[in-house]
């Protein structure tokens, strides 16, 4: 084993660690994965915050901008209800306008099923040359069709109207035969081109008032989610703050008369010092004065006893 050379003991371990570590890889990809496990590990991070969550307006905290902040809350909760209103009243006319059309597609089916039969009798009984003739007869559409609008809770639905102009021509049809059959397949497709136009103008406004209701749903959710938290947050936020300058004014004012008890106090205790000082000079100068005029007295005395003279 002394004998071997260095680098092929080197090269042995550092393959048998390639191949351990190779060996972890593998079994890791291998390894099932859990998804409860895999959801726990999210759940365990927190509740994610929504956009009005923990949201506010970046403002000064003031008593005018909190006046303002209860103006906009209170714009808010108005256009909110106004906004939730339009939208009940907008679903109610789109189920109705679904009615409409279920009942419009129901009929259109019946009309047109009645319609073939018709040009089916007509071609039967006049030929199939007829169609020919109906052409050349009809020199401009006598059913026309007109648009408008109707409003319904601020929304413009577009509608439909048929309405017949100018005289129907039918000198040469069904001259030799079939002309009752003629008349009825026309009559069968007016009847088919009106449940046409109603069922046009009822799925147009379905389609625009979908799109609408979208919308004012997108609106009363951003006021609702986003733009009132993100308000209220604001005024939970300046009412903190006016309380704590509010506290910290009350704080200084207490300090400031505590200083101001104890500077009075102290006036009135150098006062009341100096008086008694001014009192005790008073009364020591009295007895200083007495004493030197006994004092006086005496000697005063001896000198006039001295010029005595028997």
């Amino acid at each position: 084993m002394n004998n071997q050379p260095r680098g092929r003991i080197r090269s042995l371990s550092s393959l048998k660690r390639r191949k351990k570590k190779k060996k972890q890889i593998t079994n890791f990809s291998q390894r099932p994965i859990n998804l409860s496990d895999l959801l726990a590990k999210v759940s365990s991070r927190g509740p994610v915050n929504m956009a009005g969550q923990n949201a506010r307006l970046n403002v000064v905290p003031t008593v005018t901008m909190l006046g303002v902040m209860k103006a906009r809350l209170v714009g808010a909760t108005r256009g909110h209800a106004l906004l939730k209103k339009k939208s009940d009243a907008l679903t109610v006319q789109f189920r109705a306008l679904l009615k409409k059309i279920v009942t419009a597609k129901e009929s259109m089916g019946d009309m047109m099923k009645t319609s073939s039969f018709a040009l089916t009798e007509v071609k039967y009984v006049a030929g199939e040359n007829v169609k020919h003739v109906v052409l050349e007869n009809v020199k401009e559409a006598t059913l026309k069709v007109r648009s408008r609008q109707e409003n319904i809770a601020g929304v413009k639905l577009p509608k439909f109207d048929h309405f017949s102009e100018g005289e129907t021509k039918n000198d040469l049809t069904g001259l030799a035969r079939g002309g009752q059959q003629v008349q009825a397949c026309r009559v069968a497709y007016v009847k088919a081109i009106e449940v046409l136009v109603e069922l046009a103008s009822l799925q147009t406004s379905f389609l625009t008032l979908d799109e609408a209701i979208k919308t004012t749903n997108r609106r009363v959710n951003a006021l609702e989610n986003v733009v009132k938290p993100k308000i209220e947050n604001t005024l939970s936020y300046i009412k903190g703050e006016l309380d704590e300058l509010e506290r910290e004014d009350f704080f200084r004012l207490k300090k400031i008369q505590g200083y101001k008890r104890r500077e009075v106090e102290r006036q009135a205790a150098n006062a009341k010092a100096f008086a008694e000082e001014m009192v005790l000079e008073g009364i020591s100068m009295q007895r200083g004065i007495s004493i030197n005029a006994a004092r006086n007295l005496l000697e005063g005395g001896a000198e006039k006893d001295a010029d005595i003279i028997f």
